[in-house]
């Protein structure tokens, strides 16, 4: 029998309009992950909010014990969800992560947040080569433009990009209304 848990990926300030390092449509990224975290929170399933700090003061947003690092509050923690703090984008890299999802008897996670380009990426791509099943809800993901060789790449491509090479190799992607419809 499987088990699923959510696993909700820097929803963090300085991804919103007021931050440091604004997302692409983060509000309604934030609104469909709390549809989400909802849930799974009324199916009692097991929760993992992860959160980015840089180790560097310098760093150009999510500076260590800033504001902007912190979770945003759409989607807050309650109390005996766990937060996992990572330094990289893969949230498996140097974490508790797959220790936890494996002593919760997790077997399937389910992924959102940001960015769809880094975070998101890094961590379905580790969750599949961990053997997990993985679900990615890609309009609870937000991606930020992009430039290659002097081409800007805007974030609804990047996001599509994306989402299309996680697709059926590393995930299975889907939209928030067919997730929670399939999960009734």
């Amino acid at each position: 029998m499987s088990k699923s848990a959510l696993i909700l990926v820097d929803i963090q300030n300085d991804y919103f309009e007021d931050g440091r390092w604004p997302v692409d449509k983060m509000p309604e990224v934030a609104a469909n992950a709390a549809r989400l975290l909802a849930h799974a929170r009324d199916r009692g399933q097991t929760v993992f909010h992860v959160r980015h700090e840089f180790l560097s003061d310098d760093a150009p947003f999510f500076r260590p014990g800033t504001p902007g690092a912190e979770i945003h509050s759409a989607v807050a923690p309650k109390q005996g969800e766990a937060v996992i703090l990572k330094h990289r984008p893969n949230s498996f890299h140097n974490t508790s992560l797959h220790q936890d999802l494996k002593t919760a008897g997790v077997t399937d996670v389910v992924i959102c947040g940001a960015m769809s380009q880094m975070c998101i990426d890094a961590t379905a791509r580790a969750a599949a080569d961990f053997g997990f099943g993985v679900m990615v809800v890609e309009d609870a993901c937000g991606a930020k433009e992009q430039t290659f060789r002097e081409q800007a790449v805007a974030a609804p491509q990047v996001h599509a990009a994306f989402m299309a090479a996680l697709n059926g190799s590393y995930a299975r992607v889907l939209s928030t209304e067919p997730f929670l419809a399939e999960s009734e």
